[in-house]
């Protein structure tokens, strides 16, 4: 027997393993299947070289689970070590077999056949165990067993060892704080997570279904009886999809592979991308477009990050493009390194390129349907709208790209490219000053009164609803400085579109002087500042409108953004009242005699304004209630 010391070299591998080995213990499990996966690659491509035998039967990888003797296996037919490779290769920890392997044989079949680094890897084992053994029988010709044993100390043995197949036992000894690893729920929960896709056939334990009984002797209602079957569980699809051409692949495979990522997803998705490049980077992959209608989900662990399959991270925030955390899907790359904390990513220069690329590849896609099928496009864009705005708003390069395909959609449900558009208002909707003013609702049916007004003048107005709202019209006023956005609800339809010609007042200044307080008085405390405007006697006599500037500074302020206003807290609450002077009821309180009366008439003009907008509730609108019905009594 031998007996050593591992070789750690303190001031050069300690800062690796910290970085390697993750806080999130479970993690040991990818690592040692990885290696295992590494391991049978490694016996492949040998085996077509001739420097080993020819791969013959069964090459899956066992993880094998004894609660009795609280032992946790991960068993390989892999290339297995010898003795001087178990010294090289666990005892002195600064070498990596994988990367030597990758140095001798540079074939892309070889490079992609590797996906984690044995040895390194192969210590956080002692995350939860207390002692780990190693029976490795190599392929080589003249090969013995070997078995090496350490309890986590520097101190290891080694011996000779008996193993029935050649390949590779790893032998974990639980610790009594791990015990939860001995379980078949979380044992398969970890395999489901890190290795649904490792490109080895993996077996944890075994499955019981019913199938025809071989006799095909049938029941009394004429079916062939039933017999239960068991046989091993493969956790794991060696093939997926992503690894596929796509031109042998159908839209079925595809929304088959989609129900299978998301199991309690119930629509199919929109559309998908099929990622598949090799230069100047390897990236293959598959993103999904889900049907996001109007809201907007902002779940960032819907995009699986794998490394040759081997999963690395659902939480691709800040490592992708933020709006591209709306796609569904599985990106995977062999340059993207396997043991990554989502801070080393993010600096990573392979993974900015593979984001600046994914990005360009989903604009390229949005293009090239609107161009191939625009109405199929336009029946989509209630589904599309939130993901190119989220795209415009947090990628230039996107937005640049966008333009292209963006729509405005108005409230007919015509849906306009922004050419189209401008060319529809004309000279229409050009104010005084020469500018483009562009009227829009956030929710057609909230705001009927001011949408109804404003196509009545022949306003074309647009639908720009949803959180993002208030950001997309400021970012698209400075991407076009000839338009200018407007709520329709943001003024009185007479003052949207200011122009030089002025309906005439029928009150004078004194006049609207001595209204002003009477008005004010409807209206609880200074919230609401009161303006008059002359219009048509047939418009509403007051009417509430939010300033569109403030407005929007607090949705943006709500949503995230709102500038330097954030450094002065929420944004208050104001309103604008207009008041019609060309109105009736505005010339009946003026001339009324009767102070109370006159008192009246406004606080019922006013509150029926407020309750418009939504904006009487409480106790005033009971006592508001209460006064309309004993007015009909």
């Amino acid at each position: 027997m031998q007996k050593g010391n591992i070789n750690v070299q303190t001031e050069n591998i300690f800062p690796i393993i910290k970085k390697f080995l993750y806080s999130d213990h479970e993690i040991f499990l990818r690592e040692l299947v990885s290696n295992a996966v590494d391991a049978t690659q490694k016996r492949i491509t040998l085996g077509k070289l001739g420097e080993v035998n020819a791969v013959e039967g069964n090459t899956s990888i066992e993880v094998i689970r004894d609660e009795e003797h609280k032992t946790l296996t991960i068993r390989d037919r892999g290339i297995g070590m010898t003795e001087e490779e178990v010294n090289k290769y666990i005892n002195q920890i600064a070498f990596s077999g994988a990367t030597e392997f990758l140095d001798k044989y540079k074939g892309e079949e070889a490079k992609t056949a590797i996906i984690g680094h044995f040895g390194l890897g192969f210590y956080s084992a002692f995350m939860v165990a207390k002692h780990v053994d190693i029976i490795s029988w190599s392929q080589r010709d003249g090969a013995e067993p070997v078995k090496w044993s350490c309890d986590g100390s520097p101190e290891y043995t080694i011996e000779k060892a008996e193993k029935k197949e050649r390949g590779t036992d790893i032998i974990l000894h639980i610790a009594d704080d791990s015990e939860e690893f001995l379980t078949d729920d979380r044992v398969q929960g970890i395999l489901n997570k890190y290795c649904k896709f490792m490109p080895v056939e993996i077996i944890h334990g075994t499955k019981t279904e019913m199938v025809d009984d071989p006799s095909d002797e049938k029941d009394e209602d004429g079916n062939v009886k039933k017999t239960e079957k068991t046989s091993p569980r493969v956790v794991n699809e060696s093939k997926p999809l992503w690894t596929k051409a796509p031109a042998d692949l159908e839209d079925e495979d595809y929304k088959k592979f989609y129900q299978d990522l998301y199991p309690m997803n119930f629509e199919d998705p929109l559309f998908h991308i099929h990622l598949n490049v090799d230069f100047p980077f390897n990236l293959t992959g598959i993103l999904y477009f889900p049907q996001l209608k109007k809201e907007m989900e902002l779940r960032r662990d819907k995009i699986h990050l794998y490394s040759n399959q081997v999963f690395i991270t659902d939480n691709v925030e800040n490592i992708v493009p933020d709006f591209l955390t709306l796609l569904h899907g599985v990106i995977d790359s062999p340059d993207i390194p396997l043991n990554v904390s989502r801070s080393y990513l993010q600096e990573d220069a392979n993974v900015k390129k593979i984001s600046g690329h994914i990005s360009k590849k989903v604009s390229d896609k949005l293009n090239t349907m609107f161009k191939k099928d625009r109405e199929t496009f336009a029946s989509q864009w209630d589904d599309l709208r939130i993901f190119v705005e989220y795209g415009i708003l947090t990628d230039q390069k996107f937005m640049d790209r966008a333009k292209k395909f963006m729509l405005f959609k108005d409230t007919e449900g015509a849906c306009h490219t922004y050419e189209e558009m401008i060319a529809v208002v004309g000279e229409t909707q050009k104010d005084k000053n020469g500018k483009i003013i562009l009227p829009y609702t956030a929710d057609a049916k909230a705001q009927h009164s001011f949408v109804s007004a404003a196509k009545e003048r022949g306003y074309q107005v647009l639908v720009m609803e949803g959180p993002l709202a208030s950001h997309m019209v400021q970012k698209l006023e400075e991407a076009y400085p000839d338009v200018q956005f407007k709520r329709v609800d943001s003024d009185v339809v007479d003052n949207l579109i200011e122009t030089d010609d002025a309906t005439t007042s029928t009150l004078d200044e004194k006049q609207e002087e001595a209204l002003k307080p009477i008005i004010e008085g409807a209206f609880p405390g200074e919230a609401y500042k009161v303006k008059f405007t002359a219009m048509s006697p047939t418009a509403a006599p007051l009417t509430i409108t939010r300033s569109e500037f403030m407005r929007r500074m607090k949705e943006q302020q709500a949503v995230g953004g709102g500038g330097g206003f954030q450094m002065f807290g929420a944004m208050p609450d104001n309103y604008d009242v207009t008041v019609n002077s060309n109105h009736p009821i505005v010339q009946k309180i003026l001339s009324e005699k009767d102070e109370s009366v006159k008192q009246k008439v406004a606080k019922r003009a006013g509150d029926l304004a407020r309750l418009s907008q939504g904006l009487l509730e409480g106790e005033e609108l009971t006592a508001f209630i209460a006064d309309g019905y004993g007015e009909l009594s």
